[in-house]
């Protein structure tokens, strides 16, 4: 208890250092133990070397860059930088706002890795970032449509993927549907229904037994 007691302030202290002294947090807290920071796009890139740099963070490590959709915001995407300090045992992470068409600094001059996770930011969201080399998809197939991860995206997304035995190779279609060959049960085993699967063959030798006995 005492020693997450200890981390607790170290945590806490180290939220009121970034939001105090490091240029371009708008925002410093503890939010579920951990240190998140805010920041804008044009002090994005500042802040992320700062904080790799400086020797009170030591941010050695980038280990990862994920998205986040909130479609009501004018600024639906978070871009969210997870950090990690090895020599100091602390974890930073480090969010910043923007929209489907503002391009976020890249982070990949600060940390090389970062290209791979602004590949898959882009491909899943649609997120651009400005100076990225390579803005190639990375999860999704080639010639794939939208962006998976947006909360608007339809669930069976716009295509269908199959080999065509004819042509001999892939093709793309529209996705259908069919629900002609689809059987829906409702009825729940353990509530509704009177009878499960299997258990005509029971009925069956009760009725012959019953009229038997008779």
């Amino acid at each position: 208890m005492v020693e997450q007691n200890d981390m607790g302030a170290r945590q806490a202290a180290l939220a009121t250092l970034i939001g105090a002294d490091f240029a371009g947090a708008t925002q410093s807290g503890l939010q579920g133990g951990e240190v998140v920071v805010h920041t804008t796009r044009d002090a994005l890139s500042a802040l992320l070397t700062r904080l790799r740099d400086d020797p009170r963070t030591l941010c050695e490590q980038m280990i990862d860059i994920c998205g986040v959709d909130w479609p009501e915001r004018g600024e639906r995407f978070d871009v969210v930088y997870n950090l990690l300090s090895v020599s100091l045992n602390h974890r930073v992470r480090v969010i910043v706002a923007t929209d489907e068409v503002s391009p976020v600094p890249s982070a990949s001059g600060i940390w090389p890795c970062a290209t791979w996770w602004e590949r898959e930011v882009w491909d899943l969201f649609g997120v651009t970032f400005a100076g990225l080399a390579d803005h190639r998809r990375i999860l999704t197939d080639y010639g794939f449509e939208g962006h998976p991860l947006r909360k608007d995206f339809p669930l069976t997304g716009y295509v269908e993927v199959r080999y065509d035995e004819e042509r001999k190779q892939v093709v793309y279609e529209p996705v259908k549907l069919t629900q002609d060959f689809r059987n829906f049960q409702f009825l729940s085993p353990w509530e509704a229904a009177t009878t499960l699967p299997g258990d005509e063959k029971a009925h069956t030798e009760r009725a012959a037994a019953e009229g038997h006995a008779g």
